[in-house]
């Protein structure tokens, strides 16, 4: 093992990346502890942060806006292409992570150093998220990983460690849940959500963030209309705006009206399953509105073939592959598919509930004539019953030939 003189520490002032400043400096010979933090939208976390890294022992803290670029680059291609983990996962913390370990791994050649460190736990999956994407981007770098190496076996432990060493936390062991949060989602892990059986308390003062529970939304409905231009959204109610803007404003609307909470239990890329509660109000919106909008705009059978893809596509992001050929590949696919995903769509937000309340498109593959059960003049009817006889003949050809063979 090479010499480690300084480390480049993925930092976010939380309990895990709180103790492994001064833990690193124990345990490499005092080495210099370059701090990298990454601003996706976390809001109030980063407050305070340079001071705290400075004080536990960090020589310097770099604090990296990342957010237009985790809305281009992440957040909008997933979208696009539909992708969703397990059905109802919108993969927040999953396409942050690559995004923010490429600029650690840039950070930390520009300053030379020895290693990359990050905090994650053996049993996570951030910590292949951050680890595939050093070996994209940097494969020579060293990677540090203290949960795998050190005596500290559980975050009770951690929280003694920083008491310890005079580590001021935002937690305590009361209320020590697991939480990742940045301008798409937040989550919640541990505690009594361990538990699949036991019930999220959302309406305990201070779990939910982002929103309220749906019996606490307003008992009147509200409306959103989101346009669209090839998947990407670009105005809310008439006005135009951009990603990070239109997301903050969604979740505004979103988590006032109850909306984009899911309690799920999910099958890690490590092997375990494991439940956690998401709030995930603007995600929820855009991927309901997007999902509406495709259904006027692409034909049948790249709608099919496209929601096969989207499931591929929600594996490769979550199992931290973002930097891989076929991610690629599939997001030339999904441009293609969005070339007349425009338009409008209007939808109705009550109690936790979102409602389709109407979408147009000028790329529209709905046809009145064709669709109505009125009396039209371009649709002749008697045309099914040979169009049934040649695609049931299969079906027909087999039941004769097994009846025969029942005679014998």
């Amino acid at each position: 093992m090479k010499e480690i003189k300084k480390v480049a520490l993925m930092y976010s002032g939380g309990l895990d990346t709180s103790i492994i400043i001064p833990w690193l400096k124990e345990h490499y010979d005092n080495c210099e502890v370059v701090a990298i933090s990454a601003d996706v939208g976390q809001g109030a976390e980063l407050d305070g942060l340079e001071e705290k890294a400075l004080k536990t022992g960090a020589s310097k803290l770099y604090i990296e806006d990342l957010k237009e670029e985790f809305v281009r680059d992440f957040i909008f291609p997933t979208l696009k292409a539909g992708a969703r983990y397990e059905k109802d996962y919108l993969l927040g913390t999953s396409f942050a992570r690559p995004l923010i370990a490429k600029r650690v791994a840039e950070i930390a050649r520009a300053e030379g150093a020895d290693a990359i460190c990050h905090g994650c736990t053996g049993k996570g999956n951030d910590q292949v998220r951050f680890e595939l994407t050093f070996k994209a981007l940097a494969p020579e770098m060293e990677i540090i990983a203290p949960w795998r190496i050190w005596d500290i076996k559980s975050r009770e432990e951690e929280i003694a460690y920083a008491e310890a060493h005079g580590i001021p936390l935002k937690i305590n062991r009361e209320t020590n849940y697991s939480k990742d949060k940045n301008l798409w989602h937040l989550s919640h892990e541990g505690l009594d959500l361990e538990d699949p059986a036991n019930e999220p308390q959302y309406r305990k003062p201070g779990f939910l963030e982002l929103g309220v529970s749906p019996e606490q939304a307003p008992d009147a409905a509200a409306y959103v209309t989101i346009t669209f231009e090839k998947g990407v959204p670009v105005a809310l109610d008439g006005a135009a705006m951009g990603g990070v803007e239109l997301i903050a404003r969604l979740n505004e609307i979103g988590g006032a009206n109850g909306v984009g909470i899911d309690d799920l239990v999910e099958n890690r890329l490590v092997g375990m399953k494991s439940r956690g509660v998401y709030e995930n109000p603007a995600g929820k919106i855009l991927y309901r509105a997007h999902d509406v909008l495709e259904t006027i705009t692409l034909d049948r059978d790249t709608q099919h073939y496209k929601e096969l893809l989207a499931q591929r596509y929600a594996e490769l992001v979550y199992f931290g592959q973002w930097y891989c050929p076929l991610r690629e590949a599939l997001d030339a696919f999904v441009d293609k598919t969005q070339e007349t995903v425009s338009g409008e769509v209007r939808l109705k937000l009550y109690k936790g509930n979102i409602i389709n309340a109407g979408v147009t498109s000028p790329f529209s593959l709905w046809s009145e004539a064709f669709a109505t059960f009125d009396e039209d003049e371009v649709y002749d009817q008697n045309d099914s019953a040979g169009f049934i006889n040649l695609f049931g003949l299969p079906v027909k050809v087999r039941a004769l030939l097994e009846r025969e063979r029942a005679k014998r």
